[in-house]
């Protein structure tokens, strides 16, 4: 099953700290937010491999916006 995570506020990529093909743990962060100057890590709610990187670093985000996803 496909885990989609999304973006949870509007913000800036600061850091993202996996790539296509990764594997991840549920608790992993998989990129910072920069959200008025506070960083807000977003993290695998599941264990699996990173199928699909859509954001990149200094790419501006709307809250929701597909970031990812895990299979």
């Amino acid at each position: 099953m496909t885990q989609k995570v999304i973006t949870q506020a509007p913000g800036n990529v600061w850091k993202v700290l996996v790539k296509e093909g990764d594997s991840v743990k549920s608790g992993d962060t998989l990129f910072i937010l920069e959200v008025m100057k506070t960083e807000v890590p977003h993290e695998a709610e599941t264990n699996g491999t990173v199928t699909k990187v859509l954001i990149a670093e200094e790419d501006a985000v709307d809250v929701g916006q597909l970031a990812l996803e895990i299979e």
